[in-house]
């Protein structure tokens, strides 16, 4: 078999998006960890919301789903039960993400399904040219924004920790050698994955920039326990500085373990449901 390469992983679409966005960097770190995975392309599929983010999987040529708006998740759950044998990864921005797409979060949380969900966080909605996203800072001013955020703003890492996300991440796009190291352990890890990444908006977002990310960010320590679920929700509470790395990684049931589990006993109880007529079944309920 052939060696990959990140480029073996890339689609002949140019990426549209503007200058110096920090979502190019992302586009070249998962690229370079798929192709650490090495697993082929046609057994990979990605699944997106909508927003500047959620382009990403057009510049792949792994297989794609392009949902509607905060809906990439279930489409990617719904692709994993139908074919376990399948790499699923889900990308978007944290409007996608964490507004619309915030109580499929949770509840992919609570099934732990075995797929990565990447959010490329900008703290603005980009393409509708500097409207406030959930992680906008309350003094962040634009355009069509003039005023203060009215709205406290959420912390994802934190938020994840709440619902016991088996595997929880943050990167900077910047450090794209970190962030491929952090997304193949992800994409490896047995259960749902959560990776944050920093990823600056150059056009609509004055306030998030690469300069003040390097001055903000912090590596976690290198001996910091990733099973001690408490102590990783004391270092996401901290904003300054802004640790990266990997907070949290523990193995439970995954969404097919359950399932599966679900199938024995059914199976156990009621034996092969061919031996069976439908008159068979309404006869239960009379």
């Amino acid at each position: 078999m052939l060696t990959k390469t990140a480029q073996s992983y890339r689609s002949k679409t140019n990426p549209s998006w503007c200058q110096d966005c920090g979502d190019y960097k992302v586009l070249d770190a998962l690229t370079a960890a798929m192709a650490v995975t090495g697993v082929e392309p046609h057994d990979m599929v990605m699944t997106s919301g909508v927003g500047c983010a959620s382009r990403l999987p057009f510049y792949t040529n792994c297989y794609g789903f392009h949902t509607v708006h905060g809906r990439a998740l279930p489409a990617a759950i719904g692709i994993k039960v139908a074919n376990k044998e399948r790499t699923v990864i889900s990308v978007g921005g944290d409007g996608d993400a964490f507004s619309i797409g915030g109580n499929h979060f949770i509840h992919a949380s609570r099934k732990n399904p075995d797929i990565t969900y990447i959010v490329m966080d900008n703290e603005i909605y980009g393409m509708t040219k500097g409207q406030n996203s959930p992680t906008s800072h309350e003094d962040l001013l634009t355009k069509i924004n003039p005023y203060e955020v009215i709205e406290d703003r959420i912390n994802p890492v934190l938020m994840a920790l709440s619902f016991n996300t088996s595997f929880i991440a943050r990167g900077y796009c910047e450090d794209e050698e970190q962030l491929k190291d952090i997304i193949v352990k992800a994409i490896q890890h047995r259960g749902f994955s959560f990776v944050h990444v920093l990823s600056p908006c150059t056009q609509y977002n004055h306030k998030v920039t690469y300069e003040s990310c390097r001055k903000r960010i912090k590596q976690l320590p290198e001996n910091h326990d990733t099973k001690d679920r408490i102590l990783s929700m004391s270092y996401a509470l901290t904003q300054e500085p802004l640790y990266m790395g990997i907070f949290y990684d523990i193995q439970r049931p995954t969404l097919h373990d359950k399932l599966e589990h679900i199938r024995e006993l059914s199976m156990n109880e009621i034996g092969n449901p061919a031996n069976y007529t439908l008159n068979d079944v309404i006869k239960q309920f009379e």
